[in-house]
């Protein structure tokens, strides 16, 4: 590969880099052909993409240090065979994907990984694995925002019904005298 060449796939996985909501450094030495597919496909489901990372090509993309120091940190520690998935959506579905295959194919182990231009640890993405997806989050943030709007208007109609329930039972009192 000439200069030009990796200059320009530098300029292209520095893109991803800054677009990606967290970029997940895996080893994968040893993933046979079907199962690095199959992982593809996955991550494919999910909106992320998932490239192979040549150190050097690493190296070169943080030099001018616009992804910040943890970035460069990070690719200065970067050693073996790298395979990064690029997840442009939802952060926990592509690290549950990678968490699970991970645990189940010894070939692919989490490094430290980048989310925005901050590190995590390997324990972070699998913390992240955990997390409710991003359609259960907004429900239940929506839902707390949304109850004491709806115990107000509660309380607000407890007393018309109050009013009516008191007004009833006068009513049926005054219906039957020898109540």
């Amino acid at each position: 590969m000439n200069k030009t060449n990796k200059i320009e796939l530098a300029q292209s996985l520095k893109e991803k880099f800054s677009k990606a909501n967290v970029a997940i450094f895996t080893e994968y030495k040893g993933l046979k052909a079907a199962d690095a597919d199959e992982f593809r496909r996955q991550l494919r489901a999910v909106n992320t993409e998932v490239k192979v990372l040549k150190n050097n090509i690493g190296r070169l993309i943080v030099k001018d240090g616009s992804l910040g120091n943890d970035a460069k940190e990070l690719m200065d520690t970067v050693v073996g065979p790298t395979l990064v998935a690029f997840s442009y959506g939802d952060v926990a579905q592509a690290a549950k994907i990678i968490d699970k295959f991970s645990s189940t194919n010894e070939a692919v182990k989490v490094k430290t990984s980048l989310m925005g231009d901050k590190k995590i640890t390997p324990a972070d993405v699998a913390e992240l694995a955990n997390l409710p997806s991003r359609e259960v989050l907004l429900a239940k943030m929506l839902g707390t925002m949304n109850a004491p709007v709806t115990n107000f208007v509660r309380v607000l109609a407890a007393v018309p019904r109050g009013l009516v329930t008191v007004l009833s039972a006068i009513e049926k009192k005054k219906a039957d005298p020898s109540a």
